[in-house]
């Protein structure tokens, strides 16, 4: 009987992921353990291997697609003996597309010599045009501090067409003046009475932009497609800017017995297997790996993780390194690091990056971590 192939789920968090690659066609006999084809999650290109040996009947999702939840059936699979044509494949799930530009953006403003009655926060009070609880004309609410509701009504700006920046998307002042600034510059225009000042339309060469639903003037902007690890990042960033408390601590510490140390150290490695280039060479990012976690082993309660049902006290320091990537950032984990030595340290970091930029790491490399370190020494930090 045919079975469905279904996209797998290679992190605890995936929901969806992007068909990179596939390694088999239509026709192709596989057997358990053939690796049929490579995903990509936010973090990282997988193989994805068959658990089960027939042939490819047919493949439902094409190479590339991205936005493919999770369990979306992508291919079928045949027994022996079964003949494709009379497989009915299931529908496959539809992959995201990216939004399209409007070819001919509506025009906002009024022809000339006509009034229009005046539309927007500008019609009137916020509180008659949203409501006590700020609800708008077709009872969708709109998140909005009452300060962006004052300025908005002021400037004459649409909350509905706004994205909010505040915490769980609220729109707050720095948002409708960021509208306000940009439409006096003659870049965006203002959605509220006719007339007012920066009004986007086709008469003014702007075309609207789907996501943000702002007005910048045709061709005047690339547009580049986000990637998975992109809206991965711009979401936990997000996430953690305006959701999670920060302070900051700063101190001057003279290194001068650390680098002496570190010297030492790598004056001592032994040559390769090249007789050249020497077998390790600390640096200074290995040494604060180690130091940090000491320093957490020493003090549990910085050693830990919140939870909405507990506090978690971690036994061992897993230290995450921060590792750039042709657009993006991802931290590879240094597991157990208060037991390893500088030079197991340094190998391992070497490594882990290595394959974090060839998108190679296991979800369970990269997951888990209790500390982070971030190295900007190649800026003078």
């Amino acid at each position: 009987m045919a079975t469905n192939i279904l996209m797998p789920a290679l992190s605890p968090t995936m929901e969806e992921g992007k068909l990179a690659k596939w390694h088999v066609k239509e026709g192709d006999e596989v057997k358990a353990g053939d690796i049929l084809a490579e995903i990509e999650t936010d973090k990282a290109v997988m193989e994805f291997e068959s658990i089960d040996e027939g042939r490819i009947g047919k493949i439902l999702v094409e190479e590339g697609a991205e936005g493919v939840k999770v369990n979306a059936p992508i291919a079928v699979l045949l027994e022996e003996g079964e003949d494709a044509s009379a497989v009915v494949a299931p529908p496959a799930a539809a992959p995201k597309q990216e939004p399209k530009q409007e070819a001919k953006p509506k025009s906002l403003s009024p022809p000339a010599g006509e009034a229009v009655a005046p539309t927007g926060p500008a019609a009137g009070r916020p509180e008659d045009k949203l409501g006590a609880a700020g609800e708008g004309e077709k009872g969708n609410r709109i998140f909005a501090s009452p300060l962006a509701k004052r300025i908005a009504e002021k400037k004459g700006v649409d909350l509905s067409a706004l994205q909010g920046s505040g915490p769980r998307g609220r729109i707050v002042k720095a948002d409708v003046e960021a509208v306000g600034a940009a439409a006096a510059a003659g870049t965006v225009g203002a959605v509220g009475t006719a007339g007012t000042a920066g009004t986007a339309g086709a008469a003014s060469g702007v075309t609207p932009l789907p996501d943000a639903k702002l007005f910048y003037r045709e061709g005047e902007y690339e547009i580049v497609p986000h990637d998975s690890m992109r809206k991965a990042i711009a979401r936990r960033l997000t996430s953690a800017k305006t959701l999670i408390p920060h302070y900051y601590l700063t101190i001057d510490c003279e290194l001068d017995a650390l680098m002496e140390a570190r010297a030492r150290l790598n004056g001592r490695s032994p040559k390769g297997p090249d007789n050249k280039t020497p077998a390790y060479k600390l640096s200074v990012n290995d040494f604060l790996i180690k130091a940090a976690a000491l320093a957490l082993i020493k003090h549990p309660d910085v050693n830990a993780s919140w939870t909405d049902i507990a506090i978690l006290k971690h036994k061992h320091a897993d230290v995450g390194v921060a590792v750039a990537l042709d657009g993006g950032l991802i931290t590879p984990i240094v597991f157990r690091a208060e037991e390893k030595g500088l030079i197991e340290i340094s190998n391992e970091v070497k490594s882990l990056a290595e394959r974090a930029r060839a998108k190679k790491l296991k979800p369970r490399e990269f997951e888990g971590g209790g500390f982070s370190i971030s190295n900007l020494g190649m800026f003078g930090i």
